[in-house]
């Protein structure tokens, strides 16, 4: 019997479904899509393949609904106020920034951008949806702020999408690349708040509304830093 339905796990309403969404990941990570069986994630996810081919057609649909699973719970992004000043902007914007750098570096969020990365030419829709769950989710949710924080006067004018991809830009500078490459390390809470307040000040810097000081700006980001230091 096939069941068709790529729909993101909902563990709690049906557990055996999530048990071999688990198991299915944690294969595909270790073993690689082409070396994993569905004998395999049977085993791991102590099913019979009868009730494995009860939830899923075939291996690649395991593969679609693991990552679309896991997108799908990289939606859940916080919803970011409208701060009334601009100091309480650049805190705003270096927290979201912060939480954003380690979740997104998290070795499950890395190995899943790896699996949809190496399974793009055969399944387009893979990586469709992990990027409108992660890039497209967290680009929206900053050019909301970002147009509250023009029509408030905190910034200068521009397109707040494109401005949200340039903070983006400076946020990571390749360290995305690098993680996926295994090259680079998973940076620590601290060293992620250090890339959030460099990236904030420089892009407030760059759109710095007529009249406004950056020296209230700065001194944000360095309380917050130094009260997690």
């Amino acid at each position: 019997m096939r069941h068709n339905s790529v729909i993101p796990d909902r563990a709690p309403d049906n557990p055996m479904r999530g048990r071999i969404l688990g198991a299915a990941f944690h294969a595909f990570v270790e073993d690689g899509y082409e070396g994993t069986s569905t004998l395999d994630i049977a085993r791991r996810a102590k099913v019979s393949k009868r009730d494995l081919y009860a939830h899923f057609g075939s291996k690649q649909e395991m593969l679609v609904a693991c990552i679309k699973s896991r997108a799908d719970r990289m939606r859940s992004l916080p919803d970011l106020p409208a701060p009334p000043t601009r100091p309480m902007l650049a805190a705003t914007l270096t927290a979201f920034a912060t939480k954003l750098v380690r979740e997104s570096s998290d070795p499950h969020v890395i190995a899943t951008f790896r699996l949809a990365i190496a399974e793009a030419t055969r399944s387009p829709e893979i990586a469709e949806a992990l990027d409108e769950a992660g890039r497209d989710a967290a680009r929206a949710a900053l050019a909301g702020l970002l147009a509250n924080a023009q029509a408030a006067g905190l910034i200068g004018s521009g397109n707040p999408t494109e401005m949200a991809m340039q903070y983006l830009g400076l946020l990571w500078e390749g360290l995305m690349v690098g993680l996926l490459l295994g090259v680079a390390k998973r940076p620590g809470p601290a060293e992620a708040e250090r890339r959030a307040a460099k990236a904030t000040d420089a892009f407030l810097r760059l759109h710095a509304a007529p009249g406004v000081t950056e020296r209230g700006c700065r001194a944000a980001v360095a309380d917050r830093m130094a009260r997690h230091s």
